[in-house]
């Protein structure tokens, strides 16, 4: 066989190979001179098509205008994302729940839920009315577009001159939008979330529409919404009878319904309506004439005696019951009775302490806002107060707001710990440096107290021992590795917690076990509440007994069984230890006398947020004090203004109650002498005996005693040691000395 000439075939590849170059050379020579002679030809046009002089400028200016304003407009669709997410197809139908409720002895305390049919239409409402809050609201209302400029500006410059002749810088479409998707929240995203809904408003509805839907819908104080329920509530009347001077009133509530309202302190009210008077005048409604007999005479509210305004409480059940009326509890009843747990005595007796406190220390502690919660230890709901004031915020800081619990954390993971079999209360554990990883939780001063019982430790609020707990929690089930175990120790810890009542996703961090993770007030008091109750589940509710429009009973309570999550034995072991925490750690101040009360404190980094969860036989109550946006206080401790409300309000009403023990605690002297057949005061304010006062009786004269009380504005300077003492520990998240043994509340 004849094999190929190799040279011949090498000459033949060279020779394609240069083909093949000199092709691709041709071929970009070819295309750049092609390319050359376009550009040249358009280059050529495009000077036939120059412009200079002022025609060059404007030509540029609409040039960049395009640009910017198509980047512009994609920036603000995604902007508007989020907002119009919040709207839905069925946005505009209004609640058809339309529910009465009344608290715990059958008394109607309040209603929520409007229906659509039994609203004013606008042309029957009076024109005196929408001229008084157009003018003070939104002059330029049937003029802008949702967003008002002109109108913010106007209010900005009227504003800064003061003279208390204050005008809205938000448009009504602008409050409107507030009122029907988003909260109160201060915030950036919610103004930008309000701006966006408004246009959208301003496109689905007319401008008629929108003012009646605020008529119908703003807040106006004295638990009332809408311009025709204030009527009914502050004058006794139908909002087409009202007077000029009556309207008047009723539009300055529209902005600060709880600092104007008549009720709450008149002169300020009027003060309010001369100002919307005025504005009735300038903005061209009626004659300085015209006002003049309003201003003569202005409007006076009727009086009344007994002012409920569970606000918070209420918000809550409605969202309670129309969660039960979507899960068909509540069969196709719309219109609904329930009777709640809810105590006015009680009620009334947190809101003036949290007020009081606020008002007294507010400053000098640096905070703003608190909450508490109160249950009685099955989870019925007794009082609630949701912020320092629902009429500037109808945020409810007791059930929407997470906040990180510090040491109030801790119970939660002692009941693991209990739980597992391997702590007790008498077990000794070792304050001592620990770490995992590069974090090592430290104790106030650097310093450690060495060996001493679990309960002792609880008492004095010790950072290090709850990470050891849970390290040795991890260990018991056989992980190895402090690290690995401490990891394994607290999904013990987060299942406990989330059993007793904890709804939240706790973070999984290596300081969760000293309070780390976020809760609601709510859930904490839930959460307590099992320790108060023999370990029984306590879901918070609201509704004792649901009836519908015909009087039939629907839904009880009593027919839910609660689910056993901790055996008796860990609960008592629980509360001897917080116990001890009242009695002798960081919750002195709490002490009321004759009643056994346990509980835990709890104060976060940088003074952020301070609690106190407590609890008797009778009642649980969680506090909590804080700020809205996270800011620090002035090192307020959780034993300091919460363990103050918690004891202020506790002492009123644990007066004229059967004292219950707590499971597993000796009773208090009070409680023992109850069950020895001392005098017990009546529980059923209706079932009096003569020579004994009713609950009612007891409420009033607390009441009393609460004008005389003066509250603490700063806590205790701590004492120094004495020489040759030990040296002082402090448990920084609680405000606690540990000198020479004894435990020392600032």
């Amino acid at each position: 066989m004849r094999l190929p000439n190799l040279t011949a075939i090498k000459t033949r590849l060279e020779r394609a190979a240069l083909g093949f170059d000199a092709w691709v050379n041709a071929g970009l020579y070819d295309g750049g001179r092609s390319t050359g002679e376009a550009y040249e030809r358009f280059q050529g046009v495009m000077n036939r098509l120059t412009v200079r002089g002022w025609k060059r400028v404007v030509l540029d200016l609409s040039s960049e205008g395009v640009t910017i304003g198509t980047g512009g407009t994609v920036l603000m669709l995604a902007l508007a994302q989020p907002a119009f997410n919040l709207t839905s197809e069925n946005w505009l139908k209004q609640q058809d729940l339309a529910v009465t409720f009344l608290d715990r002895y059958g008394t109607e305390v309040g209603r929520r839920g409007i229906k659509h049919d039994d609203s004013l239409k606008l042309d029957e409402f009076p024109d005196i009315m929408i001229k008084a809050l157009v003018s003070t609201e939104d002059r330029r209302f049937y003029e802008h577009w949702g967003i008002d400029p002109i109108g913010t500006m106007r209010a900005v410059v009227s504003n800064s001159r003061g003279g208390g002749n204050t005008q809205g810088g938000s448009s009504i479409t602008q409050q409107l939008a507030k009122n029907l998707f988003l909260t109160n929240e201060r915030s950036l995203e919610r103004k930008v979330n309000e701006a966006f809904l408004a246009l959208w408003l301003e496109s689905h509805l007319t401008k008629n529409e929108i003012l009646k839907l605020y008529l119908d819908r703003a807040y106006m104080g004295g638990g009332t919404f809408g311009a025709v329920a204030a009527a009914d509530y502050y004058f006794g009347k139908p909002l087409k009878d009202i007077s000029l001077a009556e309207a008047a009133m009723l539009a300055g509530l529209f902005k600060a319904p709880t600092k104007y309202a008549p009720h709450v302190n008149l002169p300020a009210a009027r003060a309010r309506a001369g100002d919307v008077l005025r504005n009735m005048v300038e903005a061209g409604f009626v004659t300085e004439g015209q006002i003049q007999t309003a201003l003569r005479n202005p409007a006076t509210p009727v009086t009344r005696t007994r002012d409920i305004t569970a606000d918070y409480y209420l918000d809550w059940a409605f969202g309670e019951i129309k969660g039960m009326a979507d899960a068909g509890k509540l069969r196709s009843d719309r219109v609904l009775t329930v009777k709640t747990p809810l105590d006015i005595g009680i009620q009334k007796r947190a809101d003036e302490v949290v007020a009081g406190v606020l008002r007294k220390s507010g400053e000098a502690y640096d905070v703003d806002e608190a909450a508490m919660v109160i249950l009685d230890p099955d989870g019925a709901l007794r009082a609630m107060v949701g912020g320092a004031d629902y009429g500037e915020s109808q945020f409810n800081r007791a059930t929407d707001a997470l906040r990180q619990p510090g040491s109030s954390f801790k119970p939660y993971v002692y009941a693991a710990a209990l739980s597992s079999g391997v702590f007790r209360p008498d077990t000794v554990v070792v304050d001592s440096p620990v770490c995992l990883g590069n974090w090592c939780p430290q104790n106030y001063g650097r310093s450690y107290s060495g060996r001493q019982p679990m309960w002792l430790a609880v008492a004095k609020s010790i950072n290090t021992i709850p990470i050891k707990v849970s390290i040795a929690l991890g260990k018991a089930i056989g992980i190895k590795g402090d690290f690995q175990a401490a990891k394994a120790g607290r999904t013990k810890i987060i299942d406990t917690a989330h059993r007793m009542g904890i709804t939240t996703a706790l973070t999984d961090s290596v300081s969760l076990p000293i309070g780390s993770a976020e809760v609601t007030v709510i859930d904490q008091a839930a959460a307590y509440a099992v320790f108060a109750n023999g370990g029984r589940r306590a879901k918070p509710y609201a509704a004792m007994e649901v009836r519908n429009s015909s009087g039939e009973v629907i839904y009880r309570h009593d027919d839910e069984k609660p689910d056993q999550v901790l055996s008796t034995q860990v609960v008592a072991d629980m509360n001897y230890m917080l116990n001890k925490v009242v009695e002798e750690g960081t919750a002195r101040r709490v002490q009321i006398e004759g009643l056994k009360i346990a509980g835990k404190t709890g104060t976060t980094n940088a003074y952020r947020d301070a609690w106190f969860v407590g609890y008797t036989g009778n009642y649980v109550a969680a506090v909590w004090y804080g700020n809205d946006d996270h800011t620090s206080t002035n090192k307020m401790t959780g034993g300091s203004l919460p363990g103050q409300t918690w004891h202020d309000v506790m002492e009123t009403a644990h007066q004229g109650i059967e004292l219950k023990p707590l499971p597993g605690l000796k009773e208090g002297p009070r409680a023992a002498a109850q069950a020895a057949g001392g005098p017990t005061a009546p529980t059923d304010p209706a079932a009096t005996a003569y020579g004994k006062l009713s609950r009612r009786s007891f409420e009033v004269i607390g009441g009393i005693n609460g004008l005389f009380r003066e509250v603490e504005t700063a806590p205790r300077p701590a004492p120094k040691p004495a020489a040759g003492a030990a040296s002082p520990t402090r448990d920084v998240a609680e405000g606690t000395r540990s000198v020479g043994g004894r435990i020392e509340t600032p």
